[in-house]
C-alpha cells in the first residue's frame, strides 16, 4: 500500500471538480435546483395541509440523499472518466492496485459528499430557514450509514462497466434511482405496499430516512435504526467488494484495452 499513489489519485479526481463543469453541475447545481423545486412544492403543500413538518421532511430527505448520490459517483463515475479519455490502461499498468484506487475515490467519496452536504444545508437555511445542522451529532451516523451505501452501490456498478464496459454507463446516473421509492425518504415505510415493505426491510436507507423523520418530529434518535442500516450495509458492502475484485481479474483476463 503506497499512500502517495493513493494521494495522486485523489489529487487527480479532485482537479475534475472545478475543471469539468459536469462534475461541479452534479455537486452543487442539481442539488440547488432540487431545493428551489421541491422546496417550493414543499412550501405549497404546507400550506393546504397546514403540518409545518413537511417542509423540513422534504428538505431534509433531499440534502441526505444526495450524500448516496455524490459518494456513489465518486466511485462509478471517476471510473467512467478513466474509460472515455482511454487512460484505464495508463493507470492500471503502473504499481497502481486496484485497492489504492478504491480507497483514492472512496476519500474524493467522503470530501465531495460533505462538500455538498454542507453546501446544500446552507441553502436550504438561506432559502427556506431550515438549520439541518441543528441535529448535531445526530448527522454523524446518518452521513456515515449513507455514505456507506453509496460505496457499495459505487463498487457494484464499477464492477459491472469492468465487465460489461460503458454499454452500461448509464447506471452510474440511474441506479440509485431504483430504490428511492423503497427507501421512504419523504414518507414512512408503511405508506408503501406490503410487497415494497419488504424491499424496504432488506434496504439500509429505509432506517436512515426513517430514523431522520423521528429525529425531525420528536427530536429522539433511535440507534437501533441506526444498528440495523450499518449492519446491512457492511454485508452489501462486503458483497460488493467481492464483486468488484472478481470482475476485474475478469477484465485483466480479457486485456484492459478491450474493455472499452
Amino acid at each position: 500500500m503506497s499512500w502517495s499513489r493513493v494521494y495522486a489519485i485523489i489529487l487527480r479526481y479532485s482537479y475534475l471538480l472545478f475543471r469539468n463543469p459536469d462534475r461541479a453541475a452534479d455537486t452543487f447545481y442539481w442539488p440547488t435546483i432540487d431545493l428551489f423545486v421541491w422546496g417550493l412544492t414543499g412550501l405549497y403543500v404546507e400550506g393546504l395541509a397546514g403540518n409545518l413538518l413537511i417542509i423540513n421532511i422534504i428538505i431534509s430527505g433531499i440534502i441526505f440523499y444526495h450524500i448516496i448520490f455524490r459518494t456513489q459517483g465518486e466511485v462509478s463515475v471517476n471510473l467512467l472518466e478513466e474509460y472515455w479519455s482511454h487512460n484505464l490502461v495508463n493507470i492500471f499498468v503502473s504499481p497502481l492496485r486496484l485497492s489504492e484506487w478504491l480507497i483514492a475515490v472512496v476519500v474524493n467519496g467522503i470530501i465531495k459528499g460533505l462538500l455538498g452536504f454542507v453546501f446544500t444545508g446552507l441553502v436550504a437555511l438561506f432559502l427556506y430557514k431550515i438549520a439541518v445542522f441543528s441535529y448535531g451529532f445526530y448527522l454523524i451516523p446518518f452521513i456515515f450509514s449513507l455514505m456507506l451505501t453509496g460505496w457499495f452501490m459505487g463498487f457494484f456498478i464499477a464492477g459491472i462497466v469492468f465487465r460489461y464496459g460503458t454499454k452500461i454507463q448509464f447506471m452510474a446516473w440511474t441506479f440509485t434511482s431504483l430504490f428511492a421509492p423503497f427507501s421512504a425518504i419523504y414518507y414512512p415505510v408503511t405508506f408503501l405496499p406490503v410487497w415494497a415493505q419488504k424491499v424496504a426491510a432488506i434496504l439500509p436507507t429505509s432506517y436512515v430516512f426513517e430514523g431522520l423523520r423521528e429525529v425531525i418530529h420528536t427530536g429522539h434518535f433511535d440507534p437501533n435504526k441506526f444498528w440495523i442500516s450499518l449492519l446491512l450495509n457492511l454485508f452489501y458492502l462486503s458483497l460488493s467488494i467481492v464483486y468488484i475484485r472478481s470482475s476485474f481479474r475478469k477484465a485483466l483476463d480479457r486485456g484492459l484495452i478491450n474493455t472499452y
